[in-house]
């Protein structure tokens, strides 16, 4: 999710927690255990501080293994640690336990988008995601705001609307499952382009009926399209490009980061004067007929890298970065 979201899911769990008699007995209790859970539904994206070091440590390890099995212990435990430094009256495993949660919420609500997570980390460094639920959500983050604000307001008591909002909140996710799961059986029986072998993505939107959709065929051809309220409709269709300078590319660390995140990767090549630009493209992510997504690296003639690039930039942005960095 984004983290606007996530400090939402922090407030929230820490109303939730004023069930806890042993947390709304001591004076300070409710004061710690925000802190703690806002902290905890934070704190694994701390690895976005990678941005400082370079777009493709950030692409290759964001959301990796700070959001693995072992970090969420181990995040649970440092923040559990320091904030019973501070608030020794209170019994460190009730601060634990809802920290503990905070963070398992955080790292469970991204494996519900389309960016996913290395959840399975040491085991496996396979990206998990299942494609539910958009990064910003406007039930979510507005259900949260609701009950926020009822709770500071006086009008509603935390041990009242916060379960309610998590028990909404667990039928919200269930339902956009079961929507999920039987538009993935529906529509390649209602695609008439479709052929045997083709497999089909369905990726949230921040809208309830609308979904993005991703053709992958077995000739490295995809078909990007949408359903939108009970249509489908193809908006594009790319036929990735076989050439010498594509695989020469896979050696370069930016393209490494970009391939070991993407499942959706698609190169193409535009021979210049001077030699190659290869640009790979994440066909997940259209926005306003582009693919902001890219990696992409320029070449000499005899395949020898030049310059590169890695990350989120339009196709206006992104050309005049290269003419930048050319001249």
């Amino acid at each position: 999710m984004d983290t606007g979201t996530h400090f939402m899911f922090g407030l929230g769990l820490g109303g939730l927690a004023m069930v806890d008699p042993v947390i709304t007995s001591h004076t300070y209790g409710p004061i710690a255990i925000l802190i703690g859970t806002v902290a905890g539904s934070n704190a694994p994206d701390l690895d976005g501080l990678l941005r400082f070091k370079s777009n493709a440590d950030y692409i290759k390890n964001h959301r990796g293994l700070s959001h693995s099995f072992p970090a969420i212990i181990g995040w649970a435990a440092l923040i559990t640690v320091l904030v019973s430094l501070f608030f020794r009256e209170i019994p460190w495993w009730h601060i634990g336990f809802w920290v503990l949660l905070a963070v398992v919420v955080h790292v469970v609500s991204d494996l519900f988008n389309s960016y996913g997570t290395q959840a399975y980390r040491p085991v496996s460094r396979q990206w998990v995601a299942w494609n539910i639920i958009h990064i910003f959500d406007p039930f979510i983050f507005s259900t949260h705001l609701v009950a926020i604000l009822l709770w500071i307001s006086g009008a509603a008591a935390p041990q009242v609307v916060f379960p309610v909002l998590y028990v909404l909140l667990v039928v919200y996710y269930v339902w956009r499952t079961l929507v999920h799961r039987r538009l993935s059986r529906k529509i390649p029986k209602q695609d008439p382009h479709g052929q045997p072998g083709d497999s089909y993505t369905l990726l949230p939107t921040v809208s309830l009926y609308r979904w993005n959709l991703v053709r992958q065929s077995k000739d490295c051809t995809f078909g990007v399209g949408e359903w939108d309220h009970g249509r489908l409709k193809w908006i594009d269709v790319m036929k990735c490009d076989e050439h010498p300078a594509i695989e020469a590319s896979k050696k370069h660390s930016d393209v490494q980061a970009f391939l070991s995140f993407t499942p959706f990767p698609c190169g193409y090549v535009k021979p210049q004067t001077w030699g190659y630009e290869v640009r790979w493209l994440d066909v997940r992510y259209r926005y306003r007929r582009q693919y902001p997504f890219v990696a992409v690296v320029l070449m000499d003639l005899s395949y020898a890298p030049l310059q590169s690039y890695v990350g989120w930039l339009s196709d206006e942005r992104l050309e005049k970065r290269l003419r930048m960095n050319t001249y």
